[in-house]
């Protein structure tokens, strides 16, 4: 928490109490549903909460954008970047009912307005989005294939609209076919080894 904090010294009271409520929601939600490893649930705030901050530090997203987590997991990156982004919006999806039920349950627990969570496969979605965000659940070729489509021709970001995607290691392969695509290394941002090899990597798709 004290990262957080350090990371983004803008928060309101309000960002800061939702903040630190979500060890303690995570902990209560997954001694009933596992959604986080139990080896991670005392990292939470490194390597969950603060890896998925990691986004907000290659973009700002403007108010009344429009963004999808897909395979949102447990919640992430979602939930933390719509406490830090309340005027955006967010639609977070998953194919697990189990994990969708905990991100409900914890959006209605931080009182956050501006985020939605359904059981729903990406390529189901009608929707045109800002950007879609996600958190290594496939290769990148693979991810593209589920949200073309989805993403609005008209930009009002400085990156160009497409995908914000968390992940390690050497992409170069996986990007191989994306020649526009960019990395953003976190460790140039957080200092913790956990984000040695981690990155941001943006992917146009209009």
């Amino acid at each position: 928490m004290e990262e957080i904090l350090k990371q983004f010294p803008n928060l309101t009271d309000f960002q800061i109490q939702q903040f630190e409520k979500l060890q303690s929601l995570y902990e209560d939600w997954n001694s009933k549903i596992n959604v986080i490893s139990r080896k991670d649930i005392d990292e939470l705030y490194s390597r969950h909460v603060l890896h998925s901050l990691g986004i907000a530090k290659v973009i700002e997203f403007q108010s009344g954008s429009k963004i999808m987590d897909v395979g949102t997991g447990g919640g992430f990156p979602a939930i933390p970047l719509a406490i830090l982004f309340p005027e955006t919006h967010f639609y977070a999806i998953d194919i697990i009912a189990k994990k969708i039920k905990v991100v409900t349950e914890v959006i209605k627990a931080l009182e956050l307005k501006n985020i939605k969570a359904e059981q729903m496969r990406a390529e189901n979605v009608k929707h045109e989005f800002d950007f879609v965000i996600s958190r290594a659940v496939t290769n990148m070729p693979d991810f593209v294939s589920w949200v073309r489509g989805k993403i609005k021709s008209k930009s009002k970001h400085e990156l160009p609209n497409g995908i914000l995607y968390l992940k390690g290691g050497d992409l170069s392969e996986e990007l191989a076919d994306f020649p526009k695509a960019t990395e953003y290394n976190l460790s140039d941002f957080f200092k913790d080894e956990f984000f040695e090899t981690k990155k941001v990597v943006n992917v146009p798709l209009k």
